[in-house]
């Protein structure tokens, strides 16, 4: 794990993304979960690999029993459906663990057995759960993915990169698993690898923890807008033809904007 120094804030709301020519790509969750004084805000956005019929990467959502919400981000081996195939298998188990109650890390090691079981332990898939607990007040990030998930503290970036082994390759696979308080100004930032792999084909690899700290540095500060950022830049480095898959889900407590109304929007092309 290592800190980078930088500044940070954010708000949340639902974005646009416009399809390009040859892959979709989506908008998810415009999500508002009240924690006074504050309120937690999430977006996503998502897109499959070019040419690929449908996306491998999973993003399903959930109401904790506890009070708050989970999201659970799977990206299956492979790419199309039969990566979507087992993306969701571990995302639905993962889901249904987590609306009956069972903790975060119970629930990924479960959701692990349950993909080796189901599959004999021959294909794999990154499994990250993003949940804000309001029973314990805290910023829940399990990890069962190679991929760095960004955390940012007031004018620190974080990053959460500790080896950690995909699910489905063996039996009791445990997931790395880090509790933040959620405090103003908190912000997360998850993705599948296909955000890191971005421009290999050119050459020029992303780099993902430099746009993080440039967006930081910038005014705007809500997840729609943190979340289609750094989508869009995957696409320009990719010339409009993405690698793969690539998923980006961004968290994000704020001020209390002083509206009890919970709100979830999605956009995708059909």
């Amino acid at each position: 794990m290592h800190r980078v120094a930088y500044s940070h804030h954010t708000v949340f709301h639902f974005s646009v993304l416009t399809p390009c020519t040859g892959f979709t790509s989506w908008t998810v969750y415009t999500l508002h979960c009240r924690i006074d004084p504050m309120e937690a805000q999430v977006a996503a956005a998502k897109t499959s690999k070019y040419a690929s019929s449908e996306s491998g990467d999973t993003l399903e959502m959930v109401e904790r029993p506890g009070g708050g919400l989970s999201f659970v981000l799977v990206d299956g081996q492979r790419s199309g459906k039969p990566a979507k195939l087992i993306s969701n298998v571990v995302a639905r188990k993962a889901i249904s663990l987590l609306a009956e109650g069972v903790r975060d890390g119970a629930a990924a090691r479960a959701a692990s057995d349950y993909l080796y079981t189901y599959r004999g332990g021959k294909v794999m898939a990154t499994l990250n759960i993003l949940s804000i607990d309001l029973s314990s007040r805290t910023c829940v990030i399990t990890r069962n993915n190679p991929a760095p998930v960004i955390l940012a503290h007031g004018d620190d970036l974080e990053i959460l990169d500790d080896e950690v082994a995909p699910v489905g390759f063996r039996r009791s696979t445990r997931p790395s698993i880090r509790e933040v308080p959620l405090e103003e100004g908190l912000m997360v930032v998850v993705f599948t690898d296909g955000l890191l792999h971005a421009g290999d084909r050119s050459g020029n690899r992303m780099d993902v923890i430099a746009e993080v700290k440039q967006l930081a540095s910038s005014e705007k500060r809500d997840p729609n807008t943190w979340a289609d950022a750094l989508l869009n830049r995957a696409l320009d480095l990719d010339e409009g033809r993405p690698v793969d898959d690539i998923s980006v889900l961004v968290a994000a407590t704020v001020a209390n904007s002083h509206d009890m109304v919970r709100r979830l929007w999605a956009r995708m092309p059909l």
